[in-house]
């Protein structure tokens, strides 16, 4: 029987009942674009956060270049301004500054988190850099503390993608979303806090951005048929969003449940040449991959699928690397590209069968 990476169906399931009663509701709204679903989890997502606003978009790579153009057309950005972003992402983060006309300057990751190099990342700061773009990968938070300082000290903006970061919380009790002057978010069906299709959103405290993000979203409307600004077509799907707030009361401990698994990994996997993941705060890591390393990955990996247990690599390609990011093709980041050749993704969902995980774990510690 094979054990599954990621068992969705299983995950949703639990949800099915309050599903069907929102999908409902949802059909009695006089709006189904931008109607009262889509106000009220935009609300409770704040709250969540701990922001004063949520703007609700069409999934999280919109999310992104949003906020990127609303700093344009607020001044605060310039086409062909630089932004630091870490070359250990998905690829989205850096399309994202692309097709906002910004020029993304990569920086190498830290071996033990796998997020951006503090070092790297100050080399990397020019009279033309007007932000910083961290991603909290896997689950985990960049050192925020030490980057808001970076950030300060040379005035420039700083933004997260929280892609994979719901309700990861610092040391202080602020979580991901609210550690920025603006967060995007994804709630691509995979993530910790998942749609049943295409969903993202954008946090900040910034009454005029989040205005601003809303309207460029909306075709640049600032009333009905008047349009101020070349804006897109990204809003939330009033479904999508009845769906998330359903999910979103589960979301800590469905968050708990990952970090339980992930401490099963982290005491239990005793193979030496498998190494674990480094957590600095079980609280700022909400375990969206558990991700271990090792040399012979691909044979690890094969070595797994052939006792019937569904890993994944994220990623097996480096950004600067990939066909469509050719003008990066000259830059070299031997810590993200060491990674991508030795990073391996185990099953860590909530609904993960402790005796599955348990079986895990054998198979891992009996790898030679």
């Amino acid at each position: 029987m094979t054990q599954p990476f990621l068992n969705l169906q299983q995950l949703n399931a639990r949800f099915e009942k309050s599903f069907l009663e929102a999908q409902k509701k949802v059909l009695t709204e006089d709006f189904l674009i931008k109607g009262k679903a889509v106000s009220d989890f935009e609300t409770a997502f704040a709250a969540y956060c701990g922001t004063r606003f949520c703007v609700g978009t069409g999934n999280g790579l919109d999310a992104l270049i949003l906020i990127l153009k609303a700093y344009i057309a607020l001044g605060k950005l310039k086409k062909g301004s630089e932004v630091i972003v870490p070359a250990n992402t998905y690829i989205a983060t850096i399309l994202a500054i692309k097709h906002a006309g910004l020029h993304p300057i990569l920086t190498d990751a830290d071996p033990d988190d796998f997020n951006i190099d503090l070092v790297d990342l100050q080399k990397k700061i020019s009279p033309k850099t007007r932000a910083i773009l961290v991603v909290h990968l896997y689950g985990q938070l960049a050192k925020m503390d030490e980057i808001k300082q970076i950030a300060k000290k040379h005035a420039l903006l700083l933004i997260e993608d929280a892609a994979q970061a719901h309700g990861a919380t610092d040391l202080f009790g602020k979580k991901a979303g609210n550690l920025s002057d603006a967060a995007a978010f994804s709630f691509y069906p995979t993530k910790n806090l998942g749609a049943l299709g295409d969903a993202g959103a954008v946090t900040t405290n910034d009454a005029d951005l989040a205005n601003l993000i809303a309207q460029l979203g909306n075709y640049g409307r600032t009333h009905k048929y008047e349009n101020a600004y070349l804006g897109h077509n990204s809003r939330l799907d009033s479904l999508q969003a009845a769906f998330l707030s359903i999910k979103l009361v589960h979301l800590d401990a469905d968050n708990a449940l990952r970090t339980a698994n992930a401490k099963r990994y982290l005491r239990e996997i005793s193979n030496p040449i498998i190494d674990l993941p480094k957590v600095h705060l079980f609280a700022a890591h909400v375990f969206h991959q558990f991700v271990v390393r090792c040399v012979r990955r691909d044979d690890l990996k094969n070595y797994l699928q052939a006792h019937g247990v569904e890993t994944d690599i994220h990623y097996p390609i480096p950004p600067h690397r990939q066909k469509a990011l050719r003008t990066l093709h000259k830059h070299a980041f031997p810590v993200t590209e060491r990674l991508h050749q030795t990073v391996l993704s185990l099953p860590v969902y909530p609904t993960l069968d402790d005796d599955a995980l348990t079986r895990i774990i054998s198979l891992l510690n009996n790898y030679a």
